[in-house]
This record gives C-alpha cells, structure tokens and sequence, in this order.
C-alpha cells in the first residue's frame, strides 16, 4: 500500500527556515539508501534547496542535484526537480508543490506550513491521498 506522510512545522528553526526540514528528511533518506525525488515548487525553491543541501549541516553530506542540469542525474541521491523538467520516477518522492505528486512511488512526504492559513491545500491533498487508497501519517516537526 502506497504511504503518504505529512511533516507539519512547528520547532522554530523549521519555521524559520522550513526548508531546513526538507534537507533533514533528506538526509534521512540518504542514510537510509532511498533515492529521493524532491519536486520543487519552482526553479528558485530548488536553487534554494540545492544551496542548502551544502550548507545545513557541517558533519553531513546528501549526494543532490537539480534534475536537467547533468548526465548523470541517476547517482544523485537526492534529486531536486523543478516544474516542467522530467525526472525518472523514485519510490520516495518529497513534495513541495501544492498539487499531489504526479507519477508512481511507494511513499510521498508533503511538507505542512506553520502557517494555519497555508495549509488548507495540504488539507485537500490528505483527502486526495486518502482517496488514492494512501495509507496516511502525521508528524509534528
């Protein structure tokens, strides 16, 4: 059964910098050996991303890139794919969009915004998962 888990925010060094949080469940996939896809939500959110990855943690390194820019784009670990570039399909795709994720993976990690206002196209994602017949979690961050 697919599984869809979702991150919602609420330490404030994520809600400060909550891409911070994309780069720990990263991380986590890395050191797990999962390939990741990472879908930005636009070309400037996966420079970001791309930036942070360097820089978050001194003691870690998460082998990424952005989709469309190398050859070699099956090593990366973590790839980061902005809208409207192709990527091969992962199992564990991490999505910062605010559609549900296109394509076909195992498990799906949606990032949920401190922000109770921001997360009503969360909310409608959830009921869209569940419907897909998603096995659904929550954590809090």
């Amino acid at each position: 059964m697919p599984r869809a888990d979702f991150y919602l925010i609420s330490k404030p060094r994520f809600r400060e910098e909550p891409l911070r949080l994309v780069c720990e469940l990263a991380r986590k996939a890395c050191d797990t050996g999962q390939p990741m896809l990472v879908l930005a939500r636009d070309t400037g959110q996966a420079e970001a991303l791309d930036d942070l990855l360097w820089a978050f943690d001194e003691n870690a390194y998460v082998p990424h890139q952005i989709a469309g820019m190398e050859e070699d784009e099956e090593e990366a670990a973590v790839l980061i794919v902005p809208p409207d570039v192709d990527a091969a399909s992962r199992p564990l795709v991490l999505n910062l969009r605010d559609e549900v994720a296109p394509g076909s993976y195992e498990r799906v990690l949606e990032v949920v915004p401190a922000d109770p206002s921001a997360r009503e196209p969360l909310r409608a994602r959830w009921r869209e998962y569940l419907s897909r017949g998603f096995e659904l979690n929550k954590h809090d961050m």
